[in-house]
């Protein structure tokens, strides 16, 4: 039998559990994916302790993660575009990307470049849209200036990439460790913790255009105190102060069709233009490990799961 992650209540790590289900069968427009890599995400912890619970509700037992990547299985009637041995990258709405057999609605799919790794595929949808529909919400320019918090994270080391593809100077916000990859990718690293808010005025003597926030913990005050607008702030980290202050918090939803973004994202992978960096992958068994892991808030780049 295939195996998939579960849980059956809100709460920590040791609620998760990797268990034997029983083989999915797709329905009309839906495409049965075997597999081959999983990312995992910050907000799939906070769906799991319930944090979220009032916007994201849960049904137990429940699956979990997004971000998939595999080859074709077997596809129902209705589905043209995709056969078995097709090699994909794609998305699940439903809570059940972390598992060795997923059904996929066929939209939610895009063809798997050969240059792309199974590790970089199967972690790229939630950061990918998320930094895409980011950088996207506050139009960075040729000629301006846009700070990045998080710069190393999963969604801040592709949204600094992003940004910097539209011209505008990027301010990554960072620890020391990984400053030598941000300069690497044409982006001005900055230590966060205290004194931040003059470092960012050494390095941008010209001022503080607009703003990204994937970590919370102050950054949209920052932001503020930087004599950004609050239109051209956005937060994916902290919508207590986006309800207070009115700035943006637009990520995966504010992408446009998943599948489309996908495509494009995976193409300039493929291309060169795009690094998503990798920081560790586990064995679907240690799901523990890996939200551990991930849930010290330290990694740079993805963190995925290999069934």
């Amino acid at each position: 039998m295939p195996k998939a992650v579960r849980y059956d209540e809100f709460g920590g790590i040791d609620v998760l559990r990797v268990d034997d289900v029983e083989r999915p069968v797709p329905a009309d427009g839906q495409v049965l994916v075997r597999v081959r890599a999983a990312g995992i995400n910050p907000s799939e912890a906070a769906i799991r302790t319930g944090a979220v619970a009032q916007i994201f509700p849960s049904t137990f037992p429940s699956g979990q993660g997004s971000d998939l990547a595999g080859v074709v299985e077997e596809v129902g009637t209705g589905v043209g575009g995709f056969s078995p041995g097709d090699e994909v990258i794609g998305f699940s709405n439903k809570r059940a990307s972390q598992a060795e057999l997923v059904l996929v609605e066929a939209g939610d799919l895009t063809r798997k470049p050969e240059k792309v790794s199974w590790e970089v595929a199967g972690s790229l949808y939630v950061v990918g849209v998320t930094a895409w529909g980011a950088v996207h919400a506050v139009q960075p320019r040729e000629g301006e200036t846009v700070v990045i918090s998080g710069a190393a994270g999963g969604v801040g080391s592709l949204a600094v990439q992003v940004a910097r593809r539209t011209g505008a100077t990027v301010i990554g916000l960072a620890g020391e460790g990984n400053h030598e990859w941000l300069k690497s990718h044409g982006v001005i690293p900055v230590a966060y913790g205290d004194g931040v808010a003059d470092r960012i005025r050494a390095a941008a003597p010209s001022g503080v255009d607009a703003f990204i926030d994937t970590f919370g913990q102050g950054y949209v005050e920052l932001a503020l105190a930087l004599g950004v607008a609050a239109e051209r702030i956005d937060t994916i980290a902290d919508f207590a102060a986006a309800a207070k202050y009115g700035v943006k918090t637009d990520g995966g939803s504010a992408a446009g069709p998943g599948a489309e973004v996908l495509a494009e994202l995976a193409g300039l992978i493929a291309d060169g233009h795009l690094e998503v960096p990798i920081a560790n992958v586990y064995p679907l068994a240690q799901v523990r490990e890996a939200y551990t892991e991930l849930e010290r808030r330290h990694t740079h780049g993805k963190i995925v799961l290999k069934p």
